[in-house]
């Protein structure tokens, strides 16, 4: 009975924490967005700007979500080899989500494909999406959970480019993408690039990504080098927030990369929206909890 405890007990946890990042920001969102309005000269991104800080008072007045495209539920899961429901954890976030639901609550978006049928529960075959990275001799477990919006973060893109194709292949994809779907992910945007040896490989790692902050440098200083260009390469587009012109149209650009064939340059893109759902948590041995991405948290 014990343990059936600890597993409720931390379903609960975490319906609880996938319900509220679905209405407040990460704190380092908030600062950003701050941040590029008072760099902002467009009179019309301004006041979007403002919208979108009411927008986000209204959410955490009303308790409610922040955006009505509560997306799939994703978790990225960095889990110790010896943290005590390992077992149990997958169960455990499929309850998440399925209370998740009734806390937010959230819209349902899982639908089975080919059946085309709305589960309600926002579960369903592999949904809720996990991504495991197993940690050798840890006791705890380090949580992302990520709504992926149907707007914004699902239709990425990846391919692979051939080597003679260079980097300058990379920036170039990078930015064909931007100015043919960038406008519609409701920007300012925090942009992941996965760069890699293959398409499911550089699309996983872009992914990865854009779980980083949106003030992360790459400690590649190649890769530094390239996030800093292509923020300034996608800001010129001048397509600004909500792709009603501005002077900002990334949060930022964060690379994640990966050693890869000498015939092959795997690149794709991930972005995430301006309402960018994601948050952060530790679960400790004893099932305490320490909420990293957002300040002044009460579950």
């Amino acid at each position: 009975m014990e343990k059936e405890a600890e597993i409720q007990s931390l379903t609960d946890t975490l319906a609880k924490f996938t319900a509220y990042i679905g209405k407040r920001l990460p704190t380092d969102v908030k600062n950003k967005q701050a941040e590029l309005r008072a760099k902002e000269t467009n009179p019309m991104a301004i006041e979007i700007f403002d919208v979108m800080a009411e927008n986000q008072d209204a959410a955490d007045k009303l308790d409610r979500p922040s955006c009505q495209d509560t997306g799939v539920i994703q978790y990225f899961i960095q889990a110790g080899s010896s943290f005590p429901l390992l077992g149990e954890l997958e169960s455990i976030l499929e309850g998440a989500t399925r209370g998740a639901t009734e806390i937010g609550p959230l819209r349902h978006n899982a639908v089975e494909a080919f059946v085309e049928k709305n589960t309600g529960t926002n579960t369903g075959s592999k949904i809720p999406w996990l991504d495991w990275e197993i940690l050798p001799g840890k006791d705890y477990v380090i949580l992302d959970v990520y709504m992926a919006g149907g707007g914004c973060t699902l239709p990425g893109a990846s391919t692979v480019l051939m080597p003679g194709q260079g980097y300058e292949g990379v920036a170039e994809f990078v930015l064909d993408v931007m100015t043919s779907r960038g406008l519609n992910a409701c920007p300012p945007l925090l942009v992941g690039v996965g760069v890699s040896t293959s398409a499911e490989t550089a699309a996983r790692l872009s992914k990865k990504a854009i779980l980083k902050p949106v003030t992360a440098r790459n400690t590649n200083e190649q890769a530094a080098l390239l996030e800093e260009l292509l923020a300034e390469g996608i800001n010129d587009l001048g397509i600004g927030p909500q792709g009603l012109t501005g002077d900002n149209t990334v949060m930022g650009v964060n690379i994640e990369w990966s050693a890869r064939h000498p015939s092959t340059i795997g690149v794709a893109v991930s972005t995430g929206c301006w309402a960018h759902r994601r948050g952060q948590i530790k679960i400790n041995a004893d099932l305490s909890y320490e909420i990293i991405s957002h300040q002044d948290v009460k579950l």
